[in-house]
């Protein structure tokens, strides 16, 4: 058996369209509801949901039974000894939050990479676990630098600051923007859609376009999220499950009992 591909970290250099959900239900159930689908790439989220280890091994594990949908894993904090575990269960694309220099986004590239002789490796500790299947996979210790995949969040007035050195950064692969924390950060908690926001946004895919890596963003508003698409953001989520799950059963219990208002997410915005 030889190690897969990673043909997620395959389509963002090569700049193709990959459309996501997020999954905070932290449930292998719903995970492979999701999966079946039909989203090129899904979120396990670490960071916003009640996962732990062994959820995220349970998703990965159910995802991976549908190959044409990649899992992509937040950790909580882009912390070393975190980003291992979550590599050691096997996943290969890992999605940090809350990165702000490029002093971090190098720090992160390093914990994503075992020690090479060429000199371009960095710190992670040899297990493999899960992620080598136990040994099955017998190029994995070789290949696993080249298959996994570094997306960095930025999410802050820092990090917009920072924004061409995080993204010319070598070894991040993807740079996604955070429009809830950005919104914050600028000022307007809750209003994604603020013109400000929108136009740091806009500019922020330019910037990374411009330094070479795919842009990605979050939004389930599809004008939106086509709109985001259409200025060249690669990785795009365009729902959430906790969102998709709230909307939907207060709008069919709405329908029979009349006194019921319906939830409507606000235009713009991002959860």
């Amino acid at each position: 058996m030889n190690t897969p591909v990673n043909l997620f970290k395959q389509a963002l250099l090569n700049k193709q369209p990959q459309i996501g959900l997020w999954m905070g239900l932290a449930s292998a159930y719903t995970a492979e509801i999701c999966a079946l689908a039909g989203f090129d790439w899904l979120v396990i989220d670490g960071e916003h949901a009640p996962n732990d280890l062994h959820s995220i091994q349970s998703q990965l594990q159910t995802v991976a039974a549908y190959p044409t949908s990649h899992p992509v894993c937040r950790v909580p904090m882009g912390e070393t000894a975190l980003i291992k575990q979550y590599l050691d269960l096997g996943a290969q694309t890992i999605l940090v939050p809350m990165v702000d220099t490029a002093t971090q986004a190098a720090q992160l590239v390093q914990a994503m990479r075992y020690p090479q002789d060429d000199g371009q490796g960095g710190v992670r500790g040899m297990a493999g676990a899960r992620a080598s299947r136990w040994g099955h996979l017998q190029d994995y210790f070789q290949r696993a630098n080249e298959e996994v995949c570094l997306l960095v969040q930025v999410e802050s007035r820092e990090a917009l600051n920072n924004l061409d050195a995080i993204a010319a950064t070598p070894g991040v692969d993807g740079v996604f923007i955070g429009p809830a924390d950005l919104s914050a950060s600028m000022g307007h908690v809750g209003n994604a859609a603020h013109p400000e926001v929108q136009a740091a946004i806009e500019d922020g895919i330019a910037r990374i376009l411009k330094a070479g890596k795919a842009p990605g963003i979050l939004s389930p508003d599809r004008t939106l999220a086509a709109h985001y698409l259409k200025l060249g953001a690669v990785f795009v989520a365009v729902g959430l499950d906790t969102q998709l799950l709230m909307r939907h059963t207060t709008e069919l219990a709405a329908h029979f009992k009349s006194a019921t208002p319906v939830v409507a997410p606000a235009k713009g915005a991002t959860y």
